[in-house]
């Protein structure tokens, strides 16, 4: 194999041009075999293939600087750059990251997972190396995906200035994850049909060569003149190079040869040069080219049909918040939904199909559809925002600002909060809790079980004064505790069990962890009450100081980092109310949490119930 060759960085400029392609098929097969084992991001890599074989032959992974914008397209650079055999270990707990991660390889020159920072972090590394005079190249491979978020064009603005070498690749498959929308997708499809200018500008420079003597001066004069050509022929180009970067496309992604060609080119020029690369997502493999959605991120998968290896037993908690939006929407005309090209995986693919005229999605733009949103509900609409949390974080200031400043009813559904697994730090939404707590004027909640989701969600749409958050986790929906169900009331928490000793105050997901470990107390004699404390912000003081008073010991228990979480705030109201009771603090740590399954994580960071059991007995023989 081919493949057995590719052992260091640079060891794909040592295989022969002509079995670049067989190389290509058997990056495509290891792909398929390997995240059909693990997991992963299939269809963006299975699209990059040869755009990032160009790339290495062109750039040396080890000098130049390769930016990966999101990076769950960075799959063969791993391959390329000598990480071929730890692809068993992919997304697991102490393996390789489905990201670029500077702690893994040096050929990764900056960690990402969200998307739009590749140009403006690029652009920090160009003006880097201009000021300590030093001589590499520096690429920022950016999806037209990617594109729609605002950090791109403030980069652009800055880019334009440029004197010295910049290189942006902008890989056009016509997805983020859900299908691209808006301006951008339009114009992108513009440029696509433009091969009339790439093919007549090829035909005419082959015929002019053929003229004896003048032929290469004929040659010359028509390139002076190319400028003219393309904007007849391409005016969208025009916008890029009058805007003061320079375009070279759209290049055929499958096409090693043209590719190297115009990566060559675009290393002659002095100043910022964007170049336009078309590639086809899920390419080489049926089932992800025919869904591309489904196989954005997908889990283990059988590789003859496609089809998940692990059959989905119960609704998961964005199956629930999908089917009580959809249930309203029917009721409540002015209820709409948005996404930040999120529609599948946020659980607003039906609203879609049932709402059309009330569903947004913007693309990958969080900031702007928080601020959307609040322009929604100053028009008289009840907007429901479906994000997953570590994305959120980046809409925080409109959130503060547009929003909450003005108290107006918007509502945030929080998907993924807490542990995620496998999509590591960048993913983990571990930070809701904190940032939202802080701001004045919103409410917080989170949900112990299916049924409490949907009791939520019709309190936030029909009865919240203002805005409001429900964060839930990634996952089955829990379904236990079903005759729990006592009415969503603001600020009021849920005893679930009351008795003596050691009370443990859970929130969300936590819950359930509560449930098992009350269960480990009783074994061993001890007196456990169990408080489902579903609204964070603001606390049933109430109920708090009642449970200070009547037991030995407070459990707070959150799926959160300790740093301003509920704990946090628990501790800061006794004290602040003279309440002595010691407190011990169930959180996560304040540390970025690496990839690695959802149930491993939770026991390495001791939120597993047979930790928490531990700690407590512990502290409660102290006492």
């Amino acid at each position: 194999m081919l493949l057995d060759k590719i052992n260091h960085p640079g060891d794909i400029r040592k295989i022969p041009h002509d079995e670049l392609p067989e190389l290509a098929d058997e990056i495509r097969r290891f792909l398929i075999e390997k995240l059909s084992v693990t997991g992963g991001h299939l269809a963006s890599n299975l699209g990059v293939v040869e755009m990032t074989m160009a790339l290495h032959l062109v750039f040396d992974p080890e000098k130049d600087r390769l930016i990966w914008d999101v990076g769950h397209q960075s799959y063969t650079h791993k391959i390329l750059t000598g990480r071929r055999l730890e692809f068993d270990t992919l997304r697991k707990l102490g393996g390789i990251s489905g990201f670029p991660k500077r702690s893994e390889s040096s050929c990764d020159v900056f960690d990402t997972g969200h998307s739009s920072t590749s140009i403006s972090a690029g652009l920090g590394i160009v003006r880097a190396r201009d000021l300590r005079k030093e001589n590499y190249s520096v690429v920022s491979i950016i999806g037209d995906g990617s594109a729609t978020g605002g950090m791109v064009y403030e980069a652009l603005n800055n880019a334009a200035t440029l004197k010295t070498s910049f290189i942006i690749v902008f890989n056009d498959n016509g997805m983020s994850i859900s299908r691209n929308v808006g301006g951008l997708s339009t114009y992108l499809s513009d440029l696509r049909t433009s091969d009339s200018y790439t093919d007549l500008k090829k035909v005419t420079e082959d015929a002019l060569r053929q003229i004896p003597i003048a032929g290469d001066w004929a040659v010359e004069r028509v390139r002076r003149t190319k400028n003219n050509l393309k904007t007849i022929l391409m005016p969208g180009s025009s916008f890029l190079e009058n805007f003061g970067i320079k375009y070279f496309g759209p290049v055929d992604g499958d096409n090693i040869d043209q590719m190297v060609r115009v990566f060559e080119n675009a290393k002659k020029v002095e100043g910022a040069v964007i170049v336009h690369i078309r590639t086809r997502k899920g390419k080489g493999y049926g089932p992800a080219e025919r869904m591309p959605e489904r196989f954005h991120g997908t889990g283990p998968f059988d590789i003859a049909t496609g089809l998940p290896k692990a059959k989905k037993q119960k609704a998961d908690w964005t199956d629930i918040f999908s089917t009580v939006m959809c249930k309203e929407g029917a009721k409540t005309p002015n209820l709409c939904a948005v996404t930040a090209a999120m529609a599948e995986g946020a659980g607003l693919r039906r609203f879609r199909g049932m709402y059309p005229e009330r569903f947004f999605d913007v693309g990958i733009a969080e900031q702007h559809a928080v601020t959307f949103c609040a322009g929604l509900a100053v028009g008289g609409m009840v907007p429901v925002f479906a994000v997953y949390s570590s994305f959120l974080q980046r809409g925080f200031d409109q959130i503060v600002h547009d929003v909450c400043l003005q108290d107006l009813h918007v509502i945030f559904a929080i998907d993924r909060a807490g542990l995620v697994g496998a999509d590591g730090e960048t993913h983990q939404g571990i930070f809701d809790l904190s940032y939202l707590s802080l701001i004045p004027n919103i409410t917080v909640m989170a949900p112990k079980n299916k049924w409490e989701l949907a009791d939520m969600l019709r309190w936030a749409i029909h009865k919240a004064d203002g805005p409001a958050a429900i964060r839930y986790p990634r996952g089955s929906a829990w379904d236990g505790l079903k005759d729990f169900r006592a009415p969503v009331e603001k600020g009021r928490w849920e005893v679930l069990y009351d008795e003596s000793d050691i009370c443990l105050l859970a929130v969300g997901s936590m819950v359930q962890t509560a449930i098992e470990v009350r269960e480990l107390l009783r074994q061993n004699t001890y007196s456990c009450s169990v408080i489902n404390c579903r609204f964070v912000k603001p606390l049933d003081e109430e109920t708090l100081i009642r449970a200070s008073e009547e037991h030995k010991l407070l459990v707070t228990m959150e799926e959160n980092v300790h740093s301003g979480g509920f704990g946090s705030r628990v501790l800061e109201y006794l004290t602040a109310t003279g309440k002595a009771v010691p407190v011990v603090q169930i959180a996560l740590p304040d540390a970025y949490i690496e990839h690695g399954s959802v149930d491993v994580l939770k026991k390495e960071c001791c939120i597993d119930p047979q930790s928490i059991y531990a700690k407590v007995v512990s502290r409660f023989i102290g006492l």
